[in-house]
């Protein structure tokens, strides 16, 4: 898988992103293109991920990735709450409007417009999207109580995407399903281990607190980033425990979904390479 990932950057320049039946929106013709430099500007390993598929899901897909890009970054564009609720009611707006069953006009975002294109092509579920912005609604108060509030957060930040995918994909699969939420989890834990430095320094702890107490651990030790600290490192060691376990359940199902949906799922090889690294 490491490989494949490593291969996608060779194909970066060489592998055509969308096929002839992929219809451009008649607003922009650069529309697809906006969603590729997006994701590959803010999510570069899952944007190498979407090079290694199929010509006919690989447009979906970075329609689907490009719209989670824009509602996360959110909160590191604002400086205020009220505006960061304001700009995710423009996208719970905008989803009602790609979804409604009547012809209503939709806001001439690239975003929002490629996604207009991929629902006419696939069945999507609006429900997910909602689920994608609800779970940004945070708005950089990203603390937990317990491990369960942690991987409620991963699932709905990134599992929904999974599941946006396999739709696209068209496949409807229980155990796809299964490896979706789990990968999800471990990818969306994985993020918070890394988002750990800069969270310290906007004075916020996603450690859950039932782990800090477990170790006798407060957050002003936390916020000190002594290298020495060994409590503060056994906390993270029990975060990232948690993720490899969603990562191991994700892979132990592998012989049950459909191959065709496999290289939805190739975001995993990068989990391995930040706990190793």
């Amino acid at each position: 898988m490491i490989f494949c990932m490593q291969r996608s950057k060779n194909l970066l320049n060489r592998l055509p992103l969308y096929t002839s039946t992929c219809k451009l929106s008649s607003v922009n013709g650069n529309i697809p293109n906006y969603c590729l430099n997006s994701v590959k500007n803010y999510d570069y390993e899952n944007f190498l991920a979407l090079l290694l598929l199929e010509n006919s899901l690989r447009r979906k897909a970075f329609s689907i990735r490009a719209f989670n890009v824009e509602i996360a970054r959110v909160n590191s564009q604002v400086s205020e709450a009220k505006i960061g609720e304001m700009r995710l009611k423009f996208w719970e707006d905008a989803v009602d409007k790609v979804f409604s069953a009547k012809d209503v006009p939709i806001p001439e975002h690239p975003v929002v417009q490629e996604l207009k294109n991929t629902s006419r092509e696939c069945s999507l579920s609006k429900m997910y999207f909602h689920r994608l912005i609800k779970s940004r609604k945070r708005l950089g108060n990203v603390s937990f109580l317990t491990v369960k509030e942690l991987e409620d957060y991963a699932e709905q930040t990134n599992s929904s995407v999974y599941y946006l995918m396999l739709e696209a994909a068209g496949v409807k699969n229980i155990h796809a399903d299964h490896a979706a939420s789990h990968l999800g989890k471990a990818q969306g834990i994985t993020n918070i281990i890394r988002s750990l430095p800069h969270q310290r320094r906007n004075a916020i702890i996603p450690i859950p607190q039932e782990i800090l107490l477990r170790h006798g651990v407060s957050q002003e030790r936390v916020f000190r980033d002594r290298a020495d600290d060994k409590g503060v490192e056994n906390c993270v060691f029990d975060i990232a425990t948690v993720a490899h376990q969603h990562l191991a359940k994700a892979r132990s199902l592998r012989d049950k979904i459909p191959r065709n949906c496999l290289p939805i799922f190739l975001p995993g090889a990068t989990l391995d390479r930040t706990w190793n690294a």
